[in-house]
């Protein structure tokens, strides 16, 4: 059977305020301190429009996708200080699975992309029948 494979991006973020997580799922979106951003990261070292992140398709066109991180907003407009991407200063970065963007001092991402397979005609995991048993229901069968 033909296996099909479903992808997930995930974004985690980490700023002031605390742990987000993100499902990335739209064509771009808009990163900063500004409070109309997609994701808002709080911090004062971080710009208003710091990153922006853009959907693109892969190239063997198999329905997938990957995200571009670029610096600054949607118009081009760079940010304050910059991203850096796996510890380099980076314009621009096609994220992978386990990058790191950080946006300025206590404030950065980790970027996941989650992949599920499956095979052609499975929806769950209702191919694998697993019965649970607690610890007393094996004594009580040893009697």
């Amino acid at each position: 059977m033909a296996a099909q494979t479903n992808q997930s991006h995930l974004l985690i973020i980490e700023d002031d305020q605390g742990r987000k997580e993100f499902t990335l799922d739209r064509p771009v979106y808009s990163i900063g301190r500004d409070k109309n951003c997609d994701i808002r990261l709080v911090s004062q070292f971080v710009s208003r429009r710091h990153a922006t992140l853009v959907r693109l398709p892969r190239e063997d066109s198999s329905h997938r996708y990957y995200y571009r991180i670029v610096d600054g907003d949607a118009k081009g407009k760079p940010s304050s200080n910059g991203i850096m991407v796996n510890g380099r200063k980076m314009l621009s970065h096609d994220l992978k699975n386990d990058d790191e963007v950080v946006f300025g001092p206590q404030v950065r991402a980790i970027y996941y992309l989650l992949r599920d397979t499956m095979r052609a005609g499975q929806t769950d995991s209702s191919e694998y029948d697993i019965t649970l048993i607690s610890p007393g229901m094996t004594e009580e069968m040893e009697d």
